[in-house]
């Protein structure tokens, strides 16, 4: 059973994914909403390969143990392990916002405010924290805060939030080693003869080139 859940279509009529609509936005997402570089990007995601050949458990140096929770839960919530590939935290997206809060001090407080923010509207609604509410009910949070357009005026500071946070997913994710291969990137792969888009990505986008 898929596990990908459609987050819009496309003009041409046709469901995307929320993976792959994260895939296309989160790349550069984080450089223009806090200036974060390529390079401090590649600086993170050394120091997550440089963790992981540890083999000892991560202690993050920024987060709480209590927002570690929390934001293992929700980078898992935004890309999920499914058919293709492992879920965010399996491609240590936890650890690389750790490093990237530490880098870039800007983060900080949108990121910590944000998380205090999910707790106190699940609170308000159900009387739990995040962490302690149930699957239906975080999704039922996240779905009002996930769609700007849509969102009520009263939870501008949760979009905000969540807008980052989805961004600095995407970004950890896509430059690991697992995100690599989920693209299917090629690299600096010889083409003898470009035929052009592949006709199942075509149909995809609900396209088609002219005869």
């Amino acid at each position: 059973m898929k596990r990908r859940r459609t987050v819009g279509r496309l003009d041409g009529g046709t469901d995307i994914s929320r993976r792959e609509a994260i895939g296309v936005l989160g790349l550069t997402a984080l450089t223009t909403a806090f200036k974060w570089t390529p390079h401090d990007v590649a600086h993170a995601r050394k120091l997550v390969r440089e963790a992981i050949k540890a083999q000892t458990p991560y202690a993050p140096t920024f987060f709480t143990p209590r927002e570690w929770e929390a934001v293992r839960v929700l980078v898992d919530l935004v890309i999920p392990k499914d058919e293709r590939s492992g879920s965010a935290t399996d491609a240590g997206v936890p650890e690389f916002m750790d490093f990237m809060m530490n880098d870039r001090p800007d983060g900080q407080i949108p990121m910590r405010g944000g998380l205090a923010w999910l707790d106190g509207e699940c609170f308000d609604r159900f009387r739990k924290t995040f962490l302690d509410s149930s699957p239906e009910n975080r999704t039922a949070i996240l779905d009002d805060i996930a769609w700007p357009k849509k969102a009520k005026a009263e939870h501008s500071q949760g979009v905000a939030f969540f807008n980052m946070f989805r961004d600095l997913t995407a970004s950890g994710f896509w430059s690991s080693k697992i995100g690599i291969a989920d693209l299917d990137y090629q690299g600096n792969t010889f083409v003898a003869e470009w035929k052009g888009c592949p006709e199942p990505a075509l149909r995809k986008l609900g396209v088609k080139y002219e005869a």
